[in-house]
């Protein structure tokens, strides 16, 4: 999931983007925040988890301090996710679509059918996540 890399983003939005993050300090935070959080996962690294947490926790911003505090109570989890290969990205995107679809479809549809929607939201996910990233000229 490398869309966002900063060298797969169109001139407009490196354009843009840093006028946004000097406008906006909470932003730029989150942005760096995100951006450093990257970094440990491309590299396979957490040694800088723990100062990560400490500046999340930091910022001020509400949002951002509880994510350091759920972080840190499973931080082994997250060390793990952080240093392996191996996650339950993939499963965690199979149950939120069928979370998504039994509340779409509450008292509304049979299990068959649900059953059905849920199947095709997979076939369409894996048909489409499946395609080569092209990189821009």
């Amino acid at each position: 999931m490398d869309h966002d890399h900063p060298h797969r983003r169109s001139l407009h939005i490196n354009d843009r983007l840093p006028r946004l993050l000097e406008h906006c300090p909470e932003l730029r935070t989150a942005h760096d925040l995100v951006r450093r959080f990257a970094a440990m996962l491309d590299n396979r690294d957490a040694t800088s988890l723990a100062e990560w947490l400490d500046d999340l926790a930091n910022t001020g911003l509400a949002p951002l301090t509880g994510l350091a505090r759920a972080l840190r109570e499973d931080r082994a989890a997250v060390t793990q996710g952080i240093t392996t290969q191996y996650n339950s990205g993939v499963n965690e995107g199979r149950i939120t679509d069928v979370k998504l679809q039994k509340r779409i479809m509450a008292g509304r549809a049979s299990v068959r059918l649900l059953r059905h929607r849920v199947v095709l939201i997979a076939h369409l996910r894996r048909r489409y996540t499946d395609r080569p990233t092209i990189s821009p000229k």
